[in-house]
């Protein structure tokens, strides 16, 4: 088995479910006491969070390669970046590391067109949904249509993931509001949802939905189940 380095505590809400995911999917694979090789490097999301905000990109790239060199250093085969928003650090990580990373969008990408679908609506963080990092990806390496909400709802889904979800707090009217704003991307064309975000899977699942939704840390752990199994 395969030693899986883990960048996470970005949230360790987000984290303890790649854990638990992880680790149910090897031990569905071999058998009931099988359990994933792990390690996993737990930022202290507040310090990352405001950099994020404060727009210290070079920073936050710093501080994620070197966690990404101590993972590889102790043994690390493979690296995960637990986060939609900080896979902006990705291409940087694959440059100076030499072990694989593998990209939260690819394995999400390929059940999407597994599933005959071309043209998706994508909810996250700000930075996730307004910057070229992730849109970019999904269209130019696997050719999808990308729909973003507006202005007013990304402002929304940001609100809900930095002031709620990062937190274990988990609101109704958060949920009804996340309702409408996929409704309104489906109007536009959006034949599935990509929730773009680690902890969106916390707060809505298929029956919010009219239309399948795509969790990206469902399918970016079982990316990594089929990894450490080789």
């Amino acid at each position: 088995m395969k030693t899986l380095g883990l960048l996470g505590g970005l949230s360790w809400e987000s984290s303890a479910e790649y854990y638990r995911l992880i680790n149910q999917g090897v031990r569905d694979a071999l058998g009931p006491t099988h359990s994933a090789q792990i390690l996993l490097w737990s930022f202290n999301f507040a310090e990352l969070e405001a950099m994020q905000h404060a727009g210290d990109w070079p920073t936050l790239t710093a501080r994620m390669v070197d966690a990404a060199r101590r993972l590889e250093e102790a043994g690390a085969d493979t690296l995960l970046i637990c986060s939609n928003t900080m896979h902006q650090c990705a291409s940087a990580i694959e440059a100076q590391t030499a072990i694989p990373l593998l990209h939260i969008i690819d394995p999400t990408a390929q059940a999407i067109r597994a599933a005959g679908l071309t043209r998706i609506g994508l909810i996250g963080t700000r930075f996730t949904m307004e910057r070229d990092f992730y849109k970019g990806r999904l269209a130019d390496h696997h050719g999808l249509d990308v729909i973003v909400p507006d202005a007013e709802d990304r402002a929304e889904v940001h609100r809900v993931i930095y002031q709620e979800l990062v937190a274990g707090r988990i609101e109704s009217s958060s949920r009804e509001a996340y309702r409408g704003i996929i409704g309104r991307l489906v109007a536009r064309g959006a034949q599935a949802i990509v929730l773009g975000c680690t902890e969106i899977m916390l707060l809505i699942g298929a029956e919010d939905s009219p239309v399948p939704l795509f969790d990206t840390t469902v399918l970016h752990a079982g990316g990594a189940v089929r990894v450490a199994l080789g």
